[in-house]
């Protein structure tokens, strides 16, 4: 264990290192959830009126769990980045643990994550969203967000490891940009039709954006939804280690054998 954590935060140095070499990449992930943040808050929310609640106050826990989302396609475009390029051959010949490239990846994500976190809650703050729950509840909540966060990074770099080509996993990576769009993370879910209702309730976007803003005080949980929704804190967390217990031994089995 003490050697995959040796070699897991060389690898996380690695990463960092790799970010900070290549800036714009940075500032395009950091600054796009804003933007979204600030075109749906005031593009939609002018439109919608939500009985017993701002719009505002219920999009900012949306958008933060959107972004934790996100996490498969960053996941996906750097691991298909590293193993189309040669780089995962050059990293499997080096006397290190398998786990530790897909380890690095992942907490050099969640590093950056945690970071980029705190200028959109600040921007949903300046827009006039209020955390209500008090401080427990609050870290509690930002807790939930990095867990899935580093669940869905692990399903990004499973994908991108077995992926057939940068194009393919940019391409595939994309279109996750629909995954939060078939949850309640922009949207109540109560005026969907039945069928539709039922998969987006089932999306655990849905249970960690429903999780976050109770915790956050921002929106009551309902009471007709499905389980994980009704239930969306226990739900978060086993949708969270589901992934993972699934991902992570895959994705480390796919690095060590190398391409196929």
């Amino acid at each position: 264990m003490s050697a995959i954590l040796y070699d897991g935060t060389a690898m996380l140095g690695r990463h960092l290192q790799r970010i900070r070499h290549a800036p714009a990449i940075l500032v395009m992930t950091q600054t796009m959830p804003i933007v979204f943040l600030l075109f749906f808050g005031y593009v939609f929310g002018s439109a919608l009126a939500m009985p017993g609640s701002d719009y505002r106050a219920f999009l900012v826990p949306g958008m933060l769990v959107a972004t934790a989302a996100n996490g498969i396609m960053t996941g996906m475009f750097t691991a298909a980045q590293d193993t189309h390029r040669g780089v995962m051959d050059r990293l499997r010949t080096l006397p290190m643990s398998r786990a530790a490239v897909p380890l690095g990846q992942a907490l050099a994500d969640l590093v950056t994550t945690a970071a980029g976190l705190v200028p959109l809650a600040l921007v949903g703050l300046a827009m006039g969203w209020r955390i209500e729950g008090g401080p427990f509840a609050a870290a509690g909540a930002f807790g939930l967000l990095l867990l899935f966060r580093c669940a869905t990074t692990w399903v990004g770099i499973l994908l991108g490891l077995a992926s057939r080509s940068e194009e393919a996993a940019g391409q595939l990576g994309s279109a996750t940009f629909m995954l939060p769009l078939l949850s309640n993370a922009y949207l109540p879910t109560d005026g969907l039709p039945s069928w539709l209702r039922a998969v987006a309730e089932w999306n655990p976007i849905s249970a960690v954006a429903t999780a976050v803003r109770d915790l956050f005080g921002n929106a009551p949980v309902p009471a007709d939804a499905a389980w994980p929704v009704t239930h969306p804190v226990a739900g978060s967390v086993l949708w969270s280690l589901a992934l993972l217990a699934v991902c992570v031994p895959l994705a480390v089995r796919r690095y060590a054998r190398g391409p196929r």
